[in-house]
């Protein structure tokens, strides 16, 4: 069970409705509530919890909380941490936002755009070996296909460079950068015209 019940820990109602929340957005993003949900818990805890504080706090089977919590270690989203005086595995979120999105966008990276990489990559090596075997239209799409996979993917990589204080100056920036660019751009386009 992944909702609130009367026989659930009281949290403050802020608390309560960020992780009923977050349990429904992790199924849009394609996690299992309950994993949304505990990782919710934990991020907004004061302090470490157990697999039975969770298990009690969101009235959750205890067998769900251990397999969403070896997902969430998975995903570098949670850590195990020693709790003194406490032999029972105590758990924490991991709290930076910065490193929280890293690690999210790493993980789908690894599961989707890596594979799109490889058999693109792959696509254009059988491409070269049979070079006549396709159509102008169908190589010019691939060639653009590969393009962009392998900008996006080069594009990610540099931007785990970027310290995070200078992604967020970015990010702030917004349309600014866009009307630079643009502005650039087209100064770009005046200098290559012919008078």
């Amino acid at each position: 069970m992944t909702e609130m019940t009367d026989e659930t820990v009281k949290l403050p109602p802020a608390v309560e409705q960020m992780v009923l929340r977050w349990g429904d957005l992790g199924g849009q993003w394609g996690v299992n509530r309950s994993v949304a949900q505990i990782q919710a818990l934990l991020f907004l805890s004061d302090s470490p919890l157990t697999a039975e504080d969770i298990a009690e706090t969101l009235g959750m089977a205890r067998s769900n909380v251990s397999n969403s919590l070896r997902e969430l270690m998975a995903w570098k989203l949670i850590r195990r941490v020693p709790v003194l005086g406490d032999r029972r595995d105590h758990y924490e979120a991991e709290t930076d936002l910065w490193q929280m999105a890293t690690k999210v966008a790493q993980g789908r990276k690894e599961r989707e755009i890596d594979p799109m990489v490889s058999a693109i990559r792959d696509t254009m090596a059988l491409l070269r070996d049979n070079d006549s075997e396709v159509s102008p239209r169908v190589k010019d799409r691939l060639l653009r296909m590969h393009e962009f996979v392998t900008t996006v993917d080069s594009w990610y990589q540099q931007m785990l460079q970027v310290p995070p204080e200078t992604l967020m100056r970015l990010i702030r920036m917004g349309a600014k950068v866009v009307s630079l660019l643009n502005l650039v751009g087209r100064k770009g386009q005046a200098r290559v015209e012919p008078d």
